[in-house]
């Protein structure tokens, strides 16, 4: 199995080899982006543990307010390296709204709209 960095530098390097086809071609629907991001984080929770709040901000990646809260929290391991966007409004608004209302910083869900 390839670390989780060679596979984010084998996705950057296919993502950079690809070209619009057509010209004023415009960028995936926020909605969708929203729904593919809530499939991986599903698909890579159903793989086995995510990397815990504390080792994700460590590893350079800004916390949404509740990821923050939880990191900080004395709670379990198991919490700490849960899916927080899975209860989270801010990820069914995002699945439902193209321009929804979230504006919490570092939330992924809020940042699919900028883009």
């Amino acid at each position: 199995m390839a670390e989780p960095k060679s596979k984010d530098q084998d996705f950057e390097k296919l993502a950079a080899s690809v070209r619009l086809t057509r010209p004023g071609a415009t960028h995936a629907p926020a909605r969708l982006k929203a729904r593919v991001y809530s499939a991986l984080m599903l698909a890579a929770a159903a793989e086995g543990e995510l990397r815990d709040m504390a080792k994700t901000k460590e590893a350079g990646r800004e916390l949404c307010a509740f990821e923050e809260l939880v990191r900080l929290a004395p709670v379990n391991r198991k919490l700490k390296s849960a899916n927080i966007c899975r209860v989270c409004h801010a990820r069914v608004l995002a699945e439902m709204l193209e321009n929804p209302p979230i504006y919490w910083p570092h939330c992924p869900y809020a940042e699919f709209k900028k883009s």
